[in-house]
């Protein structure tokens, strides 16, 4: 049998989807792009992990409508370039000296603002699955406030034709390329190793 050692990691990514929220922010009616590394769903409800100072957060409590736009391998480096930066002038504390404002991540990710349906916030064209949805309810992570779980109820759902099995609702797990976050490096999917006894076949 394997021995164990007691470990301290700094953090516990140890693998969570990226998303970039889109988010509309009052004050001028723009559509800002947060780049999140903790996301995941259950059933219609997506659970999404936000410092309570970001331009995110309050465009949310102001608005409480997104898009979970989930990138593929593509977009990497498009991540990568608005990652360092933050929506809010009032830069917080704690990301002072390693953040900067930017008020167009758009034009710096290269990124597409595309009209939603059922929501205000634009899509991100270059995202092959655009989640539409809605926040139902903001509850705080810890006792400090700095970070809150958003719960978000989906109400459309789009994605790439080419992700698409033909004639139906189905991803196309071949072509299917997530980012995911690990220990801070950027991963994709890897190898299928077994398939759950509820899979839709």
């Amino acid at each position: 049998m394997d021995t164990t050692t007691t470990i301290s990691p700094s953090v516990f990514y140890f693998g969570t989807p990226i998303a970039l929220i889109t988010t509309l922010t009052a004050e001028d009616g723009s559509t800002n792009i947060t780049p999140i590394s903790s996301a995941w769903a259950l059933d219609r409800t997506y659970a999404l992990g936000i410092s309570r100072d970001s331009q995110a957060a309050r465009n949310l409590e102001q608005c409480p409508e997104l898009v979970i736009n989930l990138p593929d391998a593509s977009l990497v480096d498009a991540i990568e370039r608005i990652a360092p930066t933050t929506g809010a002038a009032d830069i917080p504390p704690y990301k002072q000296g390693r953040y900067r404002h930017e008020a167009d991540k758009w034009r710096l990710g290269g990124f597409s603002p595309r009209p939603s349906e059922s929501v205000r916030p634009a899509r991100i064209a270059q995202c092959p699955v655009q989640i539409e949805a809605r926040a139902a309810r903001f509850t705080s992570l810890s006792s400090d406030d700095a970070a809150m779980i958003v719960h978000a109820e989906v109400v459309r759902t789009h994605a790439h034709d080419a992700l698409i099995v033909p004639r139906t609702s189905h991803i196309d797990l071949d072509r299917w390329r997530p980012v995911y976050y690990t220990f801070r490096h950027y991963f994709v999917q890897g190898e299928p190793v077994g398939v759950n006894f509820r899979a839709e076949q």
